[in-house]
């Protein structure tokens, strides 16, 4: 908000003559008071410039402050885009952590601004997401706030314009021969008296009250928006994080599900070679034993499914008891989109709670100027017109005619401190609200550096938890080979096959942790990852507002 500043007028040649005649033929009878002409008309020559450069003071002395926005240290580059890969391990070059390989995920591209779920190419993802925008409760309540914000900064607008009003009323009433000057005891009757009005009212806005709380509404209004694109992004990477999860458990399920059916194969082999009398008891104890373990670790797979159903139930604004997905375990093939981060300086302009924070600054810099005018002077101006008579039918005539009209100039004396402490108040709301947006892009920046560790780190496991996948087959399929030929313990195949069953579960765990993963770089980003303000989320908030 720019700090309003009047210039003093600079009388011209020809007016500073004029008035130098004019004192001079007002002055040029002889005055036992002499010696003050001089004073006099030096002062009257003046006073247009001096009261012109005192307005300009006092209408900067009132107004808000000059917004300045706050310094931030933006780095040249994201710290982990910037980490060497390490040589030994090649999968890990491809990874969206790697500074030299960015490149934007290709289906993503010719989707409007916002629309980053594409990039995965996942229909059922695509169709969770369109319900959650429409149903979810938390999202609606953003919008709500929106709609009040906005309608608070109409209010603030109506201050702008006169105020005007109409009124019509009856009375009957009786005077007391006292109040109207007669004897006591004199005979009064009751009179009907009939009255219709027009008022008008206006404040002119002398010191920037008015301008001020309007720039302060505006400023809420578009912080409140900025809020609801930010609930909207987090509600998008929560259906989508909540999706892959659920997927990850169901893939994690049918592995967990895959070593049951091999335990429970493995115990009918056991308890018939031990009725053969080719083994002892222990073996199939043990084979038991696994088939137990094995049971009880689907049971609780299934309880973290239903649990994770049941969130993504919420996010969709439904009921969690009538709420179901088929199993969708997450393929090993799945296509994980690429996402660059871009430069640093280019995340101030994509998140919305920084969008948010910087609002909120500009709103409560405007209040500075609210709480400086109140030190001030403040000019009403009214006027009141209409009719009163006896009877309704001559309240318009032209003889019932009343009419008022006033102006009134207002300003604190003693007030104990109050706009003094009020504008110190506003001023530290401004320190609070600065305080408040440096944090969101400390915050900011460091969300994107983990999730870019993240990706890195877990692309690097991904490497290694393959290469130990392919191992562990190998040795599974030789332990059963050497177990059946009688070379081997049950005790080695049995410990085989449980590094191959814990090596499986790490690789589908870590498959559903690059999702996730991937889905919070591109909250943490923004929501996108070009270089240009979020423009899609605009007729999205306007069909929110519209619908709830």
């Amino acid at each position: 908000m720019s700090v309003m500043t009047i210039n003093p007028v600079s009388p011209t040649p020809q007016a500073e003559q004029a008035w130098d005649r004019a004192l001079d033929e007002a002055l040029a009878k002889p005055s036992r008071r002499s010696v003050a002409q001089p004073v006099v008309k030096t002062v009257a020559k003046f006073a247009p410039r001096f009261a012109t450069v005192l307005a300009a003071l006092l209408l900067s002395a009132c107004a808000a402050p000059a917004f300045q926005q706050p310094a931030v240290s933006t780095p040249a580059a994201f710290k982990e885009s910037q980490v060497a890969t390490p040589a030994a391990s090649p999968e890990v070059v491809r990874s969206a952590a790697d500074g030299t390989t960015w490149k934007t995920a290709q289906p993503a591209e010719s989707q409007p601004r916002g629309e980053w779920w594409k990039a995965f190419n996942d229909a059922r993802l695509d169709s969770l997401i369109a319900q959650a925008t429409a149903s979810n409760q938390n999202l609606s309540v953003a919008a709500a706030r929106v709609k009040q914000a906005r309608a608070i900064a109409g209010i603030a607008e109506a201050d702008r314009i006169p105020q005007i009003g109409v009124g019509v009323g009856a009375q009957r009433g009786q005077q007391s021969p006292l109040e109207a000057g007669l004897a006591s005891g004199t005979r009064m009757s009751p009179v009907t008296s009939y009255k219709a009005n027009l008022s008008a009212s206006y404040e002119l806005d002398l010191f920037g009250r008015v301008s001020g709380s309007v720039a302060a509404a505006r400023g809420d209004a578009a912080a409140s928006e900025a809020t609801w694109r930010s609930v909207l992004l987090s509600l998008q990477a929560d259906v989508a994080q909540t999706y892959f999860r659920l997927r990850a458990l169901d893939a994690e399920l049918a592995t967990v599900n895959q070593t049951v059916r091999l335990r429970e194969e493995s115990v009918r082999v056991t308890g018939r070679r031990f009725e053969l009398g080719d083994i002892g008891e222990f073996d199939l104890s043990r084979a038991k034993t696994e088939l137990s373990t094995a049971r009880a670790e689907a049971i609780g797979l299934q309880r973290q499914r239903a649990t994770a159903e049941h969130a993504l139930a919420v996010l969709l604004g439904q009921p969690a008891s009538n709420f179901g997905t088929a199993s969708e375990p997450l393929d090993a093939n799945a296509d994980l989109p690429l996402i660059p981060a871009g430069l640093p300086s280019s995340l101030l302009e994509r998140r919305p709670d920084i969008a948010s924070a910087q609002r909120a600054m500009e709103a409560a810099n405007a209040r500075i100027g609210v709480a400086r005018s109140a030190m001030f002077p403040a000019l009403s101006i009214g006027a009141n017109g209409g009719g009163v008579a006896g009877t309704f039918a001559d309240v318009f005539k032209w003889s019932s005619r009343s009419w008022l009209l006033g102006a009134a100039l207002s300003m604190p004396l003693i007030d104990g401190g109050r706009n003094r402490n009020d504008v110190a108040r506003s001023e530290a709301a401004l320190e609070e609200a600065v305080g408040s947006y440096r944090q969101s892009v400390l915050v900011a920046f460091a969300e994107v550096e983990d999730q870019l560790a993240g990706l890195r780190v877990l692309a690097g496991q991904g490497a290694e938890v393959e290469q130990a996948l392919r191992s562990a087959r190998r040795s599974a399929d030789l332990a059963q080979k050497l177990y059946e030929a009688g070379r081997s313990s049950y005790l080695e195949l049995l410990d085989a096959q449980r590094n191959l069953a814990s090596v499986e579960r790490s690789a589908v765990q870590l498959r559903g942790d690059r999702a996730v993963t991937t889905v919070a770089l591109i909250r943490a980003l923004g929501g996108g990852w070009d270089a240009s303000p979020a423009s899609a989320a605009g007729p999205v908030l306007s069909v929110a507002l519209a619908g709830k």
